[in-house]
């Protein structure tokens, strides 16, 4: 290691020293009844809405609810679950405040619930969760029922207040057996019919609703069903064999997103829904709630309308005429002053991770980003480096150069001086950029090939306790000193086999533990895996997946061997350090009283039967929730589901996103086929083999997934198409389910006979357990253009740039031409794969070439050529990335070279050594439905 001169970072050497003292505990906090001033209604895009929040805040009357009630020491009462029955009150009467529950515990390690009593979902030959994302059946109202039985269902209440918002069976479920038969519904011979894949992209499905409800129902991109039409009854469902859950994206990037401020925040007294475009007003005073039914009073304050400034329409406020609004909570919603913004890197700083060199990457990234990180003046930053020793940096400020703490006793660590370890960024700007600056060459020399890295997290938690906030963990092997030590797990010869393999689960409870240690003290850890050889995904994965945190991975990541990794990392840091983050968040779903939830998927920790912990949260984390009809839905042609976030933004702000989605009912099992959503249906299903193959095996994963399709086929086959046994027939809504079942076969997760690496197969796991629907289904199956022939006929316009839109190809070789080059979006990989005989034109107006042999075997840039070519082919390619958070990493593949490999192993509906083709698939349906 060079010397502290050299790096201008004097350094001490801790043995043993003082304990930290123990931060405060989770719920400990006192609330600050400091109240903040609202203004009205803004619509703000989320980019400008960090830098907005600060002229929100400043108007004229003080931002509280209009109860009183004593200040809840829990997030399942601070959101509103777990209020009691209101069993001797009237449903319109005014109930009684609640009264707070008992503060629950940090993160206690969770127990498996009792199994609920509840009819058999979809897919209930999957094995149970995994402790911590295990959920018994939420109960139908999570805060009990009014005992009067006239409150139950839509059609009760006439619509006497004229509203946009008129439930009634006149404007919802409508049967679609009363009209022609619509195209979802088209039967389809699916071994006949070749070329079912669309040439324009797979849209969602749009809820069978009458028009107003369909203007205000909730964006398919923030919130969706895997059926548009809900069964009535569970065994309704059970005859479909399709799955039925929900696919969120809670805190994605919006434009326009409705931001509320009011004195008074309208919810249902009973069930705690927030008010929303499908209530329904029995006149100007009362609304009756769409989830519990239940009959509130409309507050004083809500009758007036800060957009048009008239009395006298609460139906016409923006709560109840958008469906995605965010409201600026009161600190009747916090629990402690909300939190800032910390940041704490902790960084492998071993011998391998000096030769990788993505210290260069990081410390650069930072330094361009420091002043862009999501905070305000009270933002916080630290660093710790760890080989066999743990090393601390005090930036206090007054300092003139950094100072490190080295602490040696990693089997009891503690902090050398706890209140310097994390400091103002802005107070001490200068001695983080110095310590940024110096990193990189710090441990240049270093031989230590050892790495602490669980003392380290150890450490971090320590630190991050008194506040919460996000730790980055850059680790580049396996941890091979103090707790949470790791052995080699695999096997090189196992990798291809088809039946059996191992170690999907982690080798420890370590990282569980802690993260559920750190999920208790607001504190997500982020983890960044940059490795050239084994290093334990499976376990060290479980420090993010309860903590809410994020995963990144960068196989055989190297500063200058693998550019195109480091290019990765250098895009996704930017996006990383400075998008949108919510901290201390919950988020509680609540649907229809005769459904329920039984099972989450995600990176939280469950605290109560319907409540997720999410120390972060961030705009491209997705989630899925599994439902179930516990009761019969006769007398209601409307459901609706609601997904609440409560966060605290970077700004200090405690805010509430709502999402309300609403569907129609329907009876017939031919309207239940037709308003499947394929896609949605498969990511639940993703999500649910994940859970399979960890708790059982893969073979169990990739057999179930086999199953679904044929279940779903043979009962649409049985008991609604009049149809041959002989011919493989499904509806139109259901033509592409084979087809994408096939591909999650043949994806990372769940490929047999493939050389595919432990952690690789566990990071695509991961992978679909947190990513949204929309690029989950570019992973599972990616898009495929040709495009050394983009014209502009059909392109669109945006942002005056012309942008070509050529026709989806379907992953086949026999739709690859040696004329041509061919586009493949992977999501977050494109590759461009250019023929043998590709026209020289094309190659050199596009690629810069002057013909096929002179491109370089590792291209992973077009450059900006002034041809109209390069234009049409830039513009398209841009338009694609801009569409997602991530920038996908381009690599020029030349027809023959071996990088060929991995772009033909995503033509999945050819046929490879160990699997089907897309044919032979669906005679191996036929086949298993015929039996």
């Amino acid at each position: 290691m060079i010397t502290a001169q050299e790096c201008t970072v004097t350094k001490e050497v801790y043995h043993k020293g003082p304990k930290l003292q123990e931060g405060m505990q989770y719920g400990e906090y006192v609330n600050n009844q400091a109240s903040s001033a609202p203004t009205p209604l803004s619509s703000t895009s989320d980019d400008e809405e960090e830098e907005e929040e600060d002229e929100e805040a400043g108007v004229d009357s003080s931002s509280t609810t209009s109860s009183a009630s004593p200040l809840p020491n829990s997030y399942d009462a601070l959101e509103g679950g777990s209020y009691p029955d209101m069993l001797s009150s009237s449903a319109s009467s005014p109930a009684p405040d609640p009264a707070p529950e008992p503060d629950h515990a940090p993160a206690p390690v969770p127990t498996a619930p009792q199994p609920s009593k509840v009819a058999k979902p979809f897919g209930y030959g999957y094995p149970t969760l995994q402790p911590g994302y295990q959920n018994a059946a939420a109960p139908p109202i999570s805060g009990g029922q009014p005992s009067n039985p006239v409150y139950s269902g839509f059609q009760q209440y006439g619509q006497q207040y004229p509203g946009m918002n008129q439930l009634s069976s006149s404007l919802g479920g409508l049967s679609l057996q009363s009209s022609v038969q619509p195209e979802s519904l088209r039967p389809v011979n699916l071994t006949q019919e070749r070329n079912i894949l669309p040439t324009t992209p797979v849209l969602a499905p749009v809820p069978n609703l009458n028009l107003d409800l369909k203007k205000l129902n909730c964006s398919p991109d923030s919130f969706r069903c895997t059926l548009t039409n809900i069964p009535q009854t569970q065994v309704l469902l059970n005859k479909a064999k399709l799955p039925l859950g929900l696919l969120l994206h809670p805190f994605r990037d919006l434009t326009q997103l409705p931001v509320i401020t009011s004195n008074t925040i309208v919810r249902c007294r009973s069930c705690r829904t927030y008010i929303n475009p499908f209530v329904s007003f029995i006149d100007q005073r009362r609304w009756k709630c769409n989830l519990c039914y239940r009959v509130n009073d409309v507050p004083e304050e809500f009758m007036y309308n800060p957009l048009t400034r008239s009395y006298g329409e609460p139906h016409k406020r923006p709560e109840v005429q958008n469906s995605t609004v965010e409201f600026i909570a009161s600190s009747d919603y916090m629990l402690r002053p909300p939190q800032p913004a910390v940041y704490l890197f902790v960084l492998d700083v071993s011998h391998n991770a000096v030769e990788a060199g993505y210290l260069t990457i990081l410390c650069q990234s930072l330094l361009e980003n420091l002043d862009k990180l999501p905070g305000d003046s009270r933002t916080r930053i630290g660093f710790v480096t760890f080989d066999s020793t743990i090393h601390f940096y005090n930036l206090q400020e007054g300092l003139s150069q950094p100072q490190m703490l080295i602490v040696s006793d990693i089997d009891d660590v503690f902090l050398p001086t706890p209140d310097s370890l994390l400091v103002n960024l802005h107070e001490s700007k200068e001695l983080i950029k110095d310590l940024l600056n110096a990193l990189p060459n710090m441990f240049t020399n270093t031989r230590e090939t050892h790495s602490a890295l669980g003392p380290a997290l150890q450490a971090a938690f320590k630190l991050m306790s008194p506040t919460g906030g996000r730790v980055s963990v850059f680790q580049t092997q396996l941890p091979s000193l103090g707790a949470g030590l790791l052995q080699s797990r695999e096997d090189p010869n196992q990798r291809s086999s088809t039946k059996v393999v191992q170690h999907l689960g982690p080798a420890t409870d370590f990282y569980k533990k802690l993260a559920l240690d750190c999920s208790g003290q607001q504190t997500a850890v982020d983890l960044f895996l940059l490795s050239s050889q084994y290093s334990d995904l499976s376990s060290l994965a479980c420090v993010s997946k309860y903590s809410a945190g994020c995963i990144y991975y960068y196989p055989s990541f190297h500063y200058t061997h693998n550019p195109s990794q480091a290019e990765k990392l250098q895009k996704e840091l930017k996006r990383y350090l400075t998008r949108k983050i919510g901290f201390e968040a919950v988020m509680r779903i609540r649907c229809t009283k005769g459904l329920s939830m039984h099972t989450f998927h995600g990176n939280f920790f469950v605290r109560s039967t319907d409540l997720l912990t999410l120390a972060n949260i961030n705009p491209d984390a997705g989630f899925a929730v599994q439902l179930s009809i516990e009761e019969s839905l006769t007398d209601t042609s409307l459901v609706c589901f609601q997904t609440a976030l409560l966060y605290t933004s970077s700004k200090g702000e405690r805010r509430i996103r709502v999402h309300t989605l609403c569907l129609p009912v329907v009876s017939s099992l031919a309207d239940v086929y037709a308003g499947v959503d394929v896609q949605a249906a498969i990511c639940l299903l993703a999500n649910m083999a994940v859970d399979r193959s960890i708790s059982s095996s893969l073979s169990d994963a990739r057999d179930a997934l086999v199953n679904a399709v044929v279940d779903s086929l043979s009962a649409y086959g049985s008991t609604v198409s009049n149809s041959q046994h002989s011919a493989l027939i499904a509806p139109s809504s259901l033509k592409l389910f084979p087809l994408y079942v096939l591909a999650l076969l043949k994806q990372k997760a769940f490929r047999t006979g493939t050389s595919t690496r432990l952690d690789d197969r566990v990071y695509a796991m991961c992978q679909i357990k947190c990513q949204p629907l929309v690029l989950l289904m570019k992973m599972i199956h990616p898009n495929l253009y040709r495009i050394d022939r983009l014209i502009d006929e059909g392109a669109i316009h945006v942002n005056d740039r012309v942008v070509p839109q050529p026709p989806l190809q379907k992953l086949s070789a026999e739709k690859l031409t040696r004329e041509g080059a061919f586009l493949m979006d992977c999501g977050s990989v494109f590759y461009i794969w250019v023929g043998k005989n590709c026209d020289n034109n094309f190659i050199e107006d596009v690629l810069g070439y002057p013909d096929f042999a002179s491109i370089p075997q590792k291209m992973t840039h077009l450059p900006e050529l002034d041809t109209l070519s390069s234009e049409r082919a830039r513009s398209f390619i841009t338009w694609l990335r801009d569409s997602r958070p991530l920038s996908p990493v381009l690599h020029v593949v030349k027809d023959e070279s071996p990088a060929k490999t991995e772009f033909f192993q995503h033509l999945i509906e050819d046929r490879t050594e160990a699997a089907f083709s897309y044919y032979e698939f669906l005679l191996h349906i036929q086949q298993q439905i015929c039996k």
